[in-house]
């Protein structure tokens, strides 16, 4: 292994994450200006925008699962070239088809980074601290919202605005690509292809160098191994379907409890209580430093909090503030009281879900499934991950119309309620299990049930 210091190996292994959060945040600015230019009709607007997410789907299906073949490291500098390409393509894009295949391509990358990241990340660090790693994939991607924030907000008065704000994403991804060129690849893969002698001196230098550790670390990896790689009926087996079973549910909660919704509507909250343009677009900003914030503390101490609480008390901190917040929205025409806790509402909302869902799920996904199909499995997540997003991103203008705002968000809130549920009856916990002690019991309890295995500790 290259002597590179491990917060290298972490950060460069999470940037991805920066780029997906950039460009699935930057189109929020942008899309005001490309209309203008292109004089696109609604139909064509929501193409534009929501062409990311079905790129996300195509990327997630295609490139995660490959990286079980190839090694995860192969698959995140393909990823990083795809991110360059798509960014420059979009950015030079002169009519809406060239702009539409290259944000299809854009998408591509960010699935294939949601679906790589956490995996990557996961199989690097140790067990007291793979919470705490994996999710700087979610405090990155909460960067490069907020990056995607200023870019707008800097270019909104150059008249070609939306060509650097799209275009800039370019510069990360050669950054990503560069430091993609020293990262090690996962000595799990190393030790499933026969590198184990290359797959030691990552593990020393990711355990800095506590030579019983690695030696304790790299025999449980060899024991786990020997299983041939996996396909598609062992996801779907006996013994993988409580992975499976969380895998799926979480990726789906983490959506339909409305987060990209409510980040969508913020900007609308904020001139309904009589914020100008430009204050709102900076209001925005200041939502995007918030995020930042919080997701940094939820990094901070995923560790030290089970992952099954840090659920719970999201989900009932954002039901609650969903809750609040819809009946704020339905006074804030006639009371500027209303809208105002409105706002306050939204931002708690916002710190519950950077705090819990928005890393945990990324975070939990990367370390539940087996060694031989990890790629698969979390590709899988990732592809019902983004295909929930882009079902509540189209069904939202529709609901809005007919529910109306508060009603709306008081049903996002009630499946907020719901996830509790899930997360007690079908998810076990993770926290300071290594990822071979997991396994491990996936296949000792394969005789028994889900719900017994939600009891291990």
């Amino acid at each position: 292994m290259r002597k590179v210091s491990t917060g290298f190996v972490y950060f460069f292994g999470a940037l991805g994450g920066l780029l997906f959060g950039y460009d699935t945040g930057v189109i929020s600015g942008a899309i005001l200006f490309i209309q203008k230019q292109m004089h696109l009709g609604s139909w064509q607007q929501g193409w534009v925008v929501s062409a990311v997410l079905l790129g996300a789907i195509l990327g997630a299906a295609i490139i995660g699962p490959s990286s079980d073949r190839y090694g995860r490291r192969k698959l995140l500098l393909l990823s990083a070239i795809i991110f360059f390409v798509g960014a420059i393509g979009s950015g030079l894009a002169p009519e809406f088809w060239t702009l539409i295949i290259s944000r299809i391509i854009l998408g591509m990358a960010v699935g294939a980074a949601s679906a790589l990241i956490p995996t990557y990340l996961a199989e690097l660090s140790p067990a007291d601290k793979r919470g705490t790693v994996s999710s700087l994939f979610q405090l990155m991607v909460m960067t490069g919202i907020l990056l995607a924030y200023i870019t707008n907000y800097a270019w909104a008065g150059v008249p070609t605005g939306w060509r650097w704000m799209l275009g800039f994403a370019a510069i990360p991804a050669a950054l990503l690509f560069l430091g993609g060129l020293i990262l090690p690849e996962s000595p799990r893969f190393l030790v499933k292809t026969g590198h184990a002698d290359q797959a030691r001196a990552v593990l020393d230098t990711m355990n800095k160098h506590d030579t019983a550790a690695v030696d304790a670390e790299l025999n449980q990896i060899q024991e786990q191994a020997q299983m041939k790689n996996g396909g598609w009926s062992e996801l779907f087996g006996k013994m993988v379907r409580p992975s499976l079973i969380i895998g799926l549910g979480l990726a789906i909660f983490q959506q339909v409890m409305g987060c990209n919704t409510v980040l969508y509507y913020a900007p609308t909250i904020f001139t309904d209580v009589g914020f100008g343009v430009n204050a709102a677009l900076l209001a925005h900003i200041g939502i995007g430093v918030f995020n930042v914030i919080v997701t940094a503390i939820a990094v901070a101490i995923m560790d030290k909090i089970d992952r099954k609480k840090m659920l719970n008390i999201g989900a009932v901190g954002m039901g609650i503030s969903l809750f609040v917040m819809s009946i704020g929205m339905k006074f804030s025409g006639g009371s500027q009281a209303a809208a105002i806790i409105s706002v306050i509402a939204l931002t708690i909302y916002i710190a519950f879900f950077s705090a819990t869902w928005g890393p945990v799920m990324w975070v939990m996904i990367g370390e539940v499934f087996p060694l031989n199909i990890r790629g698969l499995g979390n590709s899988f997540a990732s592809v019902i991950n983004w295909t929930a997003n882009m079902v509540v991103s189209l069904t939202f203008p529709a609901l809005l119309n007919f529910f109306g705002t508060g009603s709306l968000f008081i049903g996002y809130g009630v499946l907020c309620f719901a996830s509790i549920w899930f997360v007690q009856k079908k998810v076990f916990e993770t926290r300071n299990r290594s990822l071979e002690d997991i396994e491990a019991t996936l296949r000792a309890k394969a005789g028994e049930t889900a719900s017994d295995l939600s009891t291990v500790k």
